[in-house]
């Protein structure tokens, strides 16, 4: 199974591709999608570039499923909401990709490829490096994403036999379709 993972961000974006074999990983690509020659008043323009680069990134390693962090709340809620922004445009690309997307936090990730939840930005580098065998450190933010795909290719096995499972108790769960219904117009 091939996975991207991608790590939100409104000024870069990480994304890092591993392809799993059972218990075996291996690298396939990494690198960011940014911004930042942007005005930072340009909110469309920026989500625009983030969404046509994660499905430019999808198009191209054509992935089987797609792993994201969860956005945390931040102490600005102005930055927690751009973030969310920019977040909400890169799960719309994959989703327009047809691509299944798990979600992760921080620090699901942090203790499923470090051992603990409170890792720094190095440690979580060091060890992508180490289980990928990557010749070099990956960035930060391309680390966390290819971590954020780790993290879904450990979390792929449990996930497949739950849905194979007629949910809770044997009881096959309905499917939800969002359904448009006609408003108010003066």
């Amino acid at each position: 199974m091939r996975i991207l993972g991608i790590d939100p961000g409104l000024r870069t974006t990480g994304f890092g591709v591993v392809d799993s074999d059972g218990g075996t990983l291996s690298y396939v690509a990494s690198g960011t999608i940014s911004t930042i020659h942007i005005e930072k008043d340009q909110l469309p323009a920026r989500l625009k570039v983030l969404f046509d680069g994660v499905r430019e990134v999808v198009a191209r390693y054509q992935p089987d499923a797609a792993s994201v962090e969860i956005v945390f709340v931040n102490v600005n809620p102005q930055s927690t909401l751009l973030l969310g922004q920019a977040r909400g445009a890169i799960v719309t690309a994959l989703v327009s990709a047809d691509l299944p997307v798990a979600e992760y936090t921080a620090l699901q990730m942090k203790q499923a490829v470090v051992g603990y939840g409170r890792a720094d930005k190095t440690q979580i580098q060091e060890m992508v490096r180490r289980l990928l065998v990557l010749p070099g450190l990956p960035g930060p933010d391309a680390a966390d994403a290819l971590g954020l795909a780790i993290t879904h290719a450990h979390a792929a096995t449990s996930m497949a036999r739950l849905a194979q499972a007629k949910g809770v108790g044997g009881v096959q769960q309905q499917t939800q379709k969002a359904a448009y219904k006609g408003g108010r117009s003066r």
